[in-house]
């Protein structure tokens, strides 16, 4: 038996349009397992879409049934293989349909997905194979497979490895094909002895945190936790039955497993698969999606292209351009507070907003989401002045993601959103963001010292971050607990907004600021390349690459104006007093960056300790 995920694939050549059917699902507070929901949205959409990946440049799809039989088969295989229950199967890849397929194959098998980010280096992999010693590991290609052999080591002697796609020309990972023959020669009813077996209150999925101030733990998620979390948020948000998401944020997040996997099983919508995230532009266009989800960095490289496409314009056109902003930022915060949109909000509607959304491609999308790390204010009413709001989710891998969100109708720019129904969030003596309900997690996997302290007796989880409640009932985050600067009065201030701030100045790509001596702030700013040339023409600067930009006086005096201006803007504590330029960028690879994308601020510090001490002193060219 040959079995292929194609075989349940047929081929499309435009988006099907699903229809909107009355509220099928469970009432609030009901808990269900991850296959109950499966079985309910396959009875409801079986012919209906659920993937779509490019193959040999033509989209094809796999539909609900498909999805179905095809995790039953993983979950089989993974069975045959000797999963046990709790056992551990890794996943290391792009977001592929398969990812899918062996995460809630194993769930069905009462096995533990757990993810590798798929940017991650030898050594998280390393740390993250010895950790949970899978069983299984499913890889998505020859390179990451190659990857994964340099940590065998730190496999179980008898772990199985599995291709998502390809053939291993040495022979020791099974093919997807094979995997799912596999399957196909081992009883269903020995599945559906395990399925009979598994609670709502069991774990069923590890999901590692970015490891921003060490190695990563891995959050143990229940079934109650993850199917209860997704029909909370899809009942906040408005999502309806059959609404389409692009997949291409790291599926090792929860934000994006309760996107892609979880939210879009509870909506019976379909899942595309960009082929690859620079291409995420055009295939935004083609696929139209009816919500999309983003992290800040992908909003802030947005905002990067469209503002140098903008400095190109004509005059005409830029005044145009101008005016509209102002009528869409004035029309989004009159929104925000139920006031009267101002008359030109609408032309404005007509001639531009319409057709920006149209270029982006969200031109069908109701919910467009930013989430899993602070938003700048910049970014946020940028797009908020082109007409197209972003809403704020707040919560940890902990909390099953959200805690708090926003919605259209219930945002405020800044603000995170508002408690989660049928959840509690409050704020303790010392301003930390603390957390309770059915979506707390149920522990750090072989960890329990670490889960006590993130969990007290009462229940409440300690999020590490410092907030406060308006009078309207949103959070706004000021910053990570740890991280605020005590200044020599004793006041604090909070690095991460600053930040923000910084990123938002012509070229800058990432920035980190730090206490000096005397109680001044310091930041460490690196230059971004795709706005580099448009950087150096404003700066009159003569400097070629980032490394000679990065020692130009005249793009040093360039953005000490910025920051003079920024300062001047704000409180005197949250001035920058000294700042350097660094000659390359944060990377995952060197150390700077989490597989999410956040800083690591400690090791920031340790790396360019030298340029970070020359800031208390005399002012700096460039680190």
């Amino acid at each position: 038996m040959n079995v292929d995920i194609c075989a349940t694939m047929t081929p499309v050549n435009k988006r099907t349009e699903a229809s909107c059917v009355a509220d099928p699902h469970p009432a609030p507070g009901a808990a269900l397992m991850v296959h109950e929901v499966l079985d309910r949205t396959v009875r409801m959409h079986a012919d209906k879409p659920a993937l779509r990946i490019r193959v040999d440049g033509a989209w094809r799809t796999t539909s609900w049934t498909g999805y179905r039989e095809q995790a039953r088969l993983c979950a089989r295989a993974f069975l045959h293989l000797g999963i046990a229950r709790g056992g551990v199967v890794s996943l290391f890849g792009d977001n592929r349909p398969e990812w899918l397929l062996a995460d809630v194959g194993a769930i069905l098998a009462g096995g533990l997905p757990a993810g590798i980010y798929a940017n991650s280096t030898p050594e998280q992999c390393r740390f993250v194979a010895a950790h949970c010693q899978a069983a299984i590991a499913v890889v998505d290609n020859l390179d990451r497979l190659a990857r994964l052999r340099t940590v065998r080591a730190e496999l179980p002697p008898l772990s199985t490895l599995v291709l998502m796609r390809g053939e291993d020309p040495s022979g020791e990972a099974l093919s997807w094909p094979t995997l799912l023959e596999l399957g196909a020669r081992y009883p269903e009813a020995a599945l559906d002895e395990r399925l009979a077996a598994q609670r709502p209150q069991d774990v069923c999925t590890l999901i590692y945190t970015s490891g921003t101030t060490g190695n990563p733990r891995a959050v143990m998620l229940t079934h109650a936790n993850l199917t209860w979390t997704a029909d909370r948020a899809r009942r906040v948000s408005g999502l309806r039955e059959g609404d389409s998401v692009l997949s291409y944020l790291p599926l090792a997040h929860i934000a994006e497993q309760l996107s892609s996997i979880h939210g879009q099983m509870l909506l019976g919508g379909c899942v595309w698969f960009t082929e690859n995230v620079e291409n995420l532009g055009d295939d935004l266009r083609h696929i139209r999606p009816d919500y999309f989800l983003g992290v800040p960095r992908v909003w802030e490289q947005i905002m990067t292209q469209m503002q140098a496409i903008g400095s190109r314009s004509n005059p005409l056109r830029l005044r145009l351009m101008w005016w509209a902003r102002r009528q869409g930022l004035a029309g989004g915060k009159a929104a925000q507070l139920g006031r009267t949109m101002p008359l030109g909000y609408w032309l404005a509607e007509r001639l531009v907003f319409s057709k920006v959304r149209r270029r982006l491609g969200l031109d069908r999308s109701r919910f467009q989401v930013t989430s899993a790390a602070p938003a700048s204010r910049e970014t946020l009413e940028f797009f908020l002045s082109l007409g197209v709001p972003l809403y704020e989710f707040y919560g940890l891998s902990e909390s099953t993601g959200p805690a708090t969100v926003s919605a259209p109708g219930a945002f405020r720019t800044g603000a995170v959103g508002r408690v989660l129904d049928g959840t509690e969030v409050r704020i303790a003596a010392d301003g930390e963001v603390l957390i309770r309900g059915p979506h707390v997690f149920k522990g750090y996997y072989k960890d329990p010292l670490a889960t006590a302290e993130a969990v007290d007796a009462d229940g409440w989880l300690h999020s590490g971050d410092i907030g406060t409640f308006d009078g309207d009932g949103y959070l706004r985050i000021v910053d990570r607990k740890k991280d605020l600067i005590a200044c020599s009065d004793g006041e604090k201030v909070a690095p991460q907004p600053l930040e923000g701030r910084l990123r938002s100045l012509p070229g800058v790509a990432h920035a980190a600021v730090f206490g000096l001596d005397g109680g001044r702030l310091g930041a460490l700013l690196t230059l971004d390349p795709q706005r580099l040339v448009d950087l150096l023409a404003t700066a009159g600067s003569p400097a070629r690459g980032r490394g000679e930009a990065a020692r130009c006086p005249k793009i040093r005096a360039l953005f000490q104006a910025h920051i003079d201006e920024l300062g001047a803007a704000g409180a005197p504590i949250e001035r920058i007093a000294r700042f350097a330029f660094l000659p390359a960028d944060f990377t995952i690879e060197g150390g700077e960056l989490t597989p999410t994308m956040k800083v690591k601020r400690r090791v920031v510090r340790e790396k360019y300790a030298a340029a970070i001490a020359s800031l208390s002193g005399a002012t700096p060219e460039t680190a």
